[in-house]
């Protein structure tokens, strides 16, 4: 499978070359006395197959400012330590002498890369010292780096913690909620003073059994070895991790575009106007949000494989059945992280629920260190990311941080 993508991805390498340069002629000053409606629908078509195709490396977050009170302050992206499968990544702000609350934002490993989280990012900062877990695409990790399961994700989440050093705070978007809280109760249970004071977790999968979405259904719907058999893949030579296992990237995306196919088309026709109409703002934004959506990751074999059965199959966590590396985790151990849970109405990915029952499961923690917040007329991606999420969500999650540093 991985073989007929990368053939295909290499066939169209000199066709998107093609496209790129008929759009520079096209669009170029040496036919700007020619432009017709039929040179710019041209132009507009060469620069759609220009697009076409997915990219494997980190897309740059951009942030390069932010505003700290009532002034503009330089932000530096600082890999600032190193495990094999992710780097842990420091948004420095330069000339601030305030100490903010450090935040740990830990990213989804679902086929996308961290920056998917940007406007989460972007919001977050004037009013922390912000770090997020920025997961390494698979296919470049060499195999002599071993595996990396379920538990690996759990130990990069507390090494990073470790690292941030005691008092940090956790936000978890999605996927990781189950990781992130995992995390919390071996560091308790554990006695370990890198502890996070604080846990957001925001639309994640904490217990599936509860008003299961097209995402629960699918995974299901088959036994664990079909996931295995039909959607695991071996990443071919020309790349570091050449003989690897992973669940890929492309199949991934394709899943989620199925989903809303329709919107996607639209999307794609809308820019293809916007381009002929010289609309460069709408064009952008749809530019800017579609180079993101397509830059994708693989996965890990054991990661994805053992995230399904654990998570959405077998439903570990909520039935106290799951473990951490081989050893029982006790959740009542969680006392003085205090929790706060993010649900959107309209989330049909991980729907209301499934979050706030991360309250069920955290027996150890007095009512006051719990809060849950249900946001009215978002979807999925608007828990954490849009103008909601910046004007109604993120004020809810700075003062659960705040109460909590």
């Amino acid at each position: 499978m991985y073989l007929a993508y990368q053939a295909q991805s290499d066939l169209m390498e000199p066709v998107k070359f093609g496209a790129h340069f008929a759009r520079r002629f096209l669009s170029g000053p040496f036919m700007a006395p020619f432009q017709t409606q039929a040179t710019r629908q041209l132009a507009a078509a060469c620069e759609m197959v220009e697009r076409v195709g997915l990219t494997h490396g980190r897309p740059d977050f951009g942030i390069r400012t932010t505003e700290v009170g009532n002034r503009e302050v330089p932000v530096v992206e600082e890999g600032v330590f190193r495990m094999p499968f992710g780097t842990l990544l420091h948004f420095k702000k330069k000339d601030v002498d305030v100490a903010q609350p450090r935040v740990l934002v830990v990213a989804p490993l679902s086929g996308h890369f961290a920056t998917l989280l940007v406007n989460t990012v972007r919001t977050l900062l004037p009013d922390h010292d912000v770090f997020i877990t920025d997961w390494h695409n698979a296919r470049d990790v060499p195999l002599e780096e071993g595996g990396f399961g379920f538990d690996g994700y759990v130990e990069h989440v507390t090494k990073f913690l470790e690292f941030m050093g005691p008092g940090a705070h956790l936000v978890a978007v999605c996927q990781p909620c189950v990781q992130a809280l995992v995390a919390a109760a071996v560091m308790a249970q554990e006695g370990n003073p890198a502890y996070p004071r604080s846990m957001t977790l925001m639309a994640g999968p904490i217990d599936c059994r509860i008003n299961p979405t097209k995402v629960n259904e699918l995974a299901t719907s088959k036994p664990i070895r079909w996931f295995e058999n039909n959607l695991i893949s071996t990443v071919p030579m020309g790349f570091p991790g050449s003989g690897r296992r992973v669940y890929p990237g492309f199949v991934q995306l394709s899943a989620f575009v199925s989903m809303n196919f329709g919107r996607h088309m639209k999307a794609h026709f809308d820019l293809y106007d916007a381009l002929v109409e010289g609309d460069e703002e709408k064009a952008t934004t749809t530019k800017v949000f579609y180079d993101e959506y397509f830059a994708v990751l693989d996965l890990a074999a054991e990661f994805y494989l053992e995230t399904v059965q654990y998570v959405f199959q077998e439903y570990r966590l909520p039935k106290g059945e799951l473990t951490y590396k081989g050893n029982p985790i006790d959740f009542k151990a969680i006392r003085r992280t205090s929790l706060l849970t993010v649900e959107g109405e309209r989330d049909d990915i991980c729907s209301l629920g499934q979050t706030v029952a991360a309250h069920d499961i955290c027996t150890g923690l007095k009512p006051h260190r719990k809060r849950h917040h249900m946001q009215a007329g978002v979807g999925h991606y608007g828990v954490f990311s849009g103008r909601k999420w910046a004007g109604q969500v993120y004020p809810i999650v700075r003062n659960h941080i705040l109460a909590s540093d």
